[in-house]
């Protein structure tokens, strides 16, 4: 049976998972059961429970190993020696992205795609991603109630890579569908029916990429698949399957990192009414509020490893093949990285947060990421000289990825 298999039949009898999470608790003092509703609204209690008394802690209901500490996180993420990628997917696709692959081959592909993320090239979109927040913004004018992820922070980053890959307006509908499957492949529990829904996305997708890379090759623009499907580097190119794959991975990760940024970023902001007011009267903050924001409530909550030799972290022994969780979420609440850290603080210095991984894997997307936040929450704040919650909001049923299905605020134009 492979791991896939052990996992949703464990899923689908709760009997067994009480008896590993009881195990875990037996062992440790404390569980962790990433299924668990409280944790997906409320995780940083738990995670600081681990922390405190197993930070190295043996989940059993999928048998991995599970970080919290700042410290052993950041040092799986550098040691890519020891630290493997391969392996890593939980096998929803027969396709594998740059993200689950070690050197050489990893270094190869993430070469020649990162011509495309070139720091020239993102900048160059701010202009685009203004007027695109503008637009979004404009479109809700005379309102006085809005939900923030469906009608501005889930639309804005599908507008924007979707720009960039150089999808027509009129496909980004149906790019919206495709990138909120996709997504779901991140995660370490899905049902059969998911598992089905995000193979027949992807499908759709390799044909829909297929054709477009066909024709930039005959006839390049100036936009990401042009540049991926041509780049060069010392006589090699992307296969077909590599590029395809990849550019699926970008379409998906560049709109839920986004959307979770801003959704988490603003909601964290409106309970800290100081920080919004601070933000306010010191734009000249926007920059560290934004990497501030990506630490207090992190878009991406956990990472993955497979170890690769026997190890000791933390005084506990690891096998090869066994798979390492890196809780980032935990990472960036370490009292021992960050002082105070449950206390959001827009003026903080929290560049060496790891809300995008570290290492030879770091997000690609990183700067472009953070200046869509940094430009949302600039034409928020001077959009609308009053924001709050008109409602509680809800949290979208994920374990890797932390973001919000709803934000319904209520607004006054400035």
């Amino acid at each position: 049976m492979n791991a896939v298999a052990q996992i949703l039949e464990k899923a689908v009898k709760p009997l067994a998972m009480k008896s590993l999470l009881a195990w875990e608790r037996l062992e440790s003092g404390v569980a962790y059961n990433p299924l668990s509703a409280q944790l997906r609204a409320h995780p940083y209690p738990l995670y600081e429970e681990l922390r405190r008394k197993d930070p190295v802690h043996r989940m059993r209901l999928i048998d991995s190993w599970v970080l919290t500490n700042y410290e052993d996180i950041d040092l799986v993420l550098r040691d890519h020696r020891r630290f493997g990628n391969e392996g890593r997917d939980f096998g929803y696709i027969p396709y594998i992205s740059m993200l689950d692959l070690d050197p050489p081959v990893h270094t190869r592909i993430r070469s020649l795609a990162s011509q495309g993320f070139t720091p020239r090239s993102v900048a160059a979109l701010e202009p685009q991603i203004r007027r695109r927040v503008d637009e979004l913004l404009d479109a809700l004018e005379g309102r006085d109630r809005i939900d923030l992820i469906r009608e501005f922070a889930f639309p804005l980053p599908v507008m924007v890579i979707a720009e960039l890959l150089g999808v027509p307006p009129g496909d980004r509908e149906q790019f919206n569908e495709w990138s909120n499957v996709v997504a779901l492949t991140v995660d370490p529990l899905l049902n059969e029916a998911q598992v089905r829904q995000v193979r027949q996305a992807i499908e759709e997708l390799f044909d829909y990429f297929d054709g477009v890379a066909a024709a930039r090759r005959k006839n390049p623009q100036d936009d990401l698949v042009s540049v991926l499907a041509n780049a060069e580097e010392d006589g090699e190119r992307l296969s077909r399957e590599d590029l395809l794959i990849n550019l699926v991975l970008f379409l998906t990760a560049g709109n839920e990192t986004t959307r979770n940024l801003i959704g988490n970023g603003m909601l964290a902001l409106l309970r800290h009414p100081e920080q919004l007011q601070r933000l306010r009267d010191n734009p000249g903050l926007l920059e560290t509020a934004t990497d501030e924001l990506l630490r207090y409530d992190s878009p991406v909550q956990l990472d993955s490893r497979i170890a690769r030799e026997p190890l000791e972290i933390g005084g506990k022994k690891i096998k090869p093949g066994q798979r390492v969780l890196c809780i980032l979420g935990a990472a960036n609440r370490d009292p021992a990285a960050f002082p105070d850290p449950d206390t959001l603080d827009i003026g903080r210095a929290a560049g060496n947060h790891l809300a995008f991984g570290r290492g030879i894997h770091y997000c690609l997307g990183a700067p472009l990421a953070r200046m869509e936040g940094r430009i949302a929450f600039e034409a928020m704040l001077s959009r609308y000289r009053s924001l709050s919650l008109a409602e509680e909001p809800r949290y979208r049923n994920q374990v890797t990825l932390r973001g919000l299905e709803t934000l319904w605020l209520q607004v006054k134009q400035a």
